[in-house]
């Protein structure tokens, strides 16, 4: 269906419970759309469908077959399941599809059982509604995106700011309770919008205040200032020494490695002198921390080794006569190996461009082998603490013990979700183990995501869980609209042991 109702569903500030003649309401999230027969709400879940309440998506399954080995088989590469008996793959009922109850005074609208290992397990579905949320993302570069806090922007509103750098990668914290609904409408909006699409894999391109304009997309490289990033960094300078040392020995009698973060020069570094190598007396700039290793040489930037500098000899401060002599062979390189500069001292210590020796190019060759590919990560980051949890249990404290004594699973769209300690239940997962298009939105606004309790039957009744509600896999399966994909062999089977 491709017309919508208008998000407000009167002119009043508070909906009417009341539907307007010829509508309906929908009561799946706090908006309460009024939807007109053969029109769906403002989220696109839910429609009117002759009078009826109904998900305009089916609800999405997940197959896993085994072959005799025990290997995970693909399930017929990924097209609906007839409902055979004998193809008897495994199943898993997952979040996408599956409705809401929001704000969960009603139990969840999936409670099913199944059988696995001869064990009765229950899983209860729903699409949470999450206001608390966020989207944690993970950009391999060492190119300077911004400054440590930085707002980030998109059609100029903050949508998430620049968290701490990790190593050899740009971090980004998007979205998140306060830019959702503390700020203007405007900025609701586009925050919800970035984060749907980042959580459904599309790209998303962002200006960082005082920094790099940026598009990322999950399982994508970046995209910074119009350039596609290829190379994560093999490590620091300092730790790009200790790596090749051994294989520059005999070959050079200088490296330096430009880094933002920690510059190597070789013959200064404990590599080197492990090696008895002698000094090179090509001193740079920054400051020293400890033999062979340097804060600061440069600026942040997009240049070598994430630093703002194109020419490399701009951090060289001077040449001790005393150590260095002419012909020394001296090697600058990026922490990539992207960038690099062979240079060879003349009879007056002034460093010559010279054409790279074969051997000395085959080791910066190798820095670029040892990169792995830059890409972006994006993790879900919600908090499922709230009512929620009252359409699992009656007593929700006991899901929240449950899942911390390890007796509850908790996947989103089948994928693993880590739970963070502490209290409440605060969950994470990378998106692109989850189900394309998995996630979905409501104009409060709020982002809707799959999530998935999986526990015991008997541990489920402990609980307090609504047993009475309690559906077998076979009567979802005869009575639902649903639809089957195939299991992502990278993901745990949800239903194994507890």
């Amino acid at each position: 269906m491709t017309t919508h109702a208008d998000p407000t569903p009167t002119a009043s500030d508070e909906p009417a419970l009341t539907p307007q003649p010829g509508k309906i309401v929908c009561n799946a999230c706090p908006v309460l759309c009024q939807i007109s027969a053969g029109r769906a709400g403002a989220c696109d879940r839910y429609a009117n469908v002759d009078g009826a309440l109904t998900r305009v998506d089916p609800l999405l399954l997940m197959a896993r077959t085994l072959d005799e080995q025990g290997a995970v088989v693909p399930f017929a590469d990924g097209a609906p399941w007839d409902g055979s008996v004998t193809a008897r793959p495994a199943l898993f009922v997952t979040g996408v599809g599956a409705g809401t109850t929001y704000p969960d005074y009603k139990p969840a609208p999936f409670i099913v059982s199944s059988e696995q290992a001869g064990v009765d397990m229950v899983t209860v579905v729903t699409e949470g509604i999450f206001s608390y949320c966020s989207f944690k993302v993970k950009i391999d570069t060492d190119r300077y995106l911004g400054p440590e806090c930085a707002p980030v922007r998109c059609e100029g509103e903050v949508v998430g700011h620049v968290t701490t750098m990790e190593y050899g990668s740009q971090m980004l914290s998007l979205g998140g309770v306060h830019h959702l609904t503390g700020g203007s409408k405007k900025e609701g909006r586009v925050t919800c919008d970035v984060m749907l699409a980042l959580g459904n894999r599309q790209p998303v391109e962002m200006a960082i205040e005082g920094g790099a304009r940026v598009v990322v997309q999950a399982g994508r490289a970046p995209v910074i200032n119009g350039v596609e990033e290829r190379r994560m960094r093999v490590g620091c300078g300092s730790a790009t020494i200790g790596i090749f040392a051994q294989q520059w020995l005999g070959h050079v009698d200088e490296v330096i490695v430009v880094d933002d973060h920690i510059t190597g020069v070789l013959s200064e570094h404990q590599a080197g002198k492990f090696l008895d190598m002698r000094p090179g007396g090509i001193k740079v700039i920054g400051r020293k921390s400890t033999p062979g290793r340097y804060f600061q040489v440069a600026n942040p930037g997009l240049g070598w080794g994430g630093t703002d500098i194109t020419d490399p000899l701009k951090i060289v401060k001077a040449i001790d006569p005393r150590e260095a002599w002419p012909g020394e062979r001296i090697l600058m390189v990026s922490t990539t190996g992207e960038d690099h500069a062979y240079f060879v001292l003349d009879e007056a210590l002034r460093m010559v461009p010279a054409e790279i020796p074969a051997p000395v190019l085959k080791v910066v060759e190798r820095i670029g082998e040892n990169c792995e590919p830059a890409l972006c990560t994006v993790l879900f980051l919600g908090g499922a603490g709230g009512s929620l949890r009252a359409g699992v249990t009656e007593n929700p404290i006991a899901l929240t013990r449950s899942i911390k004594d390890l007796l509850t699973r908790v996947t989103c769209g089948g994928a693993p979700a880590y739970v963070w300690p502490g209290g409440g239940i605060m969950v994470m997962a990378d998106v692109t183990r989850m189900p394309a298009n998995a996630f979905g939105w409501v104009p409060t606004p709020a982002i809707v995501a799959p999530i998935e309790f999986t526990l015991r039957r008997t541990d489920y009744a402990a609980l307090g869980g609504h047993v009475e509600r309690v559906r077998p896999l076979a009567e979802v399966l005869a009575r639902e609209r649903h639809r089957v994909a195939a299991w992502d062999a990278h993901n745990p089977w949800p239903l194994g042991e507890t």
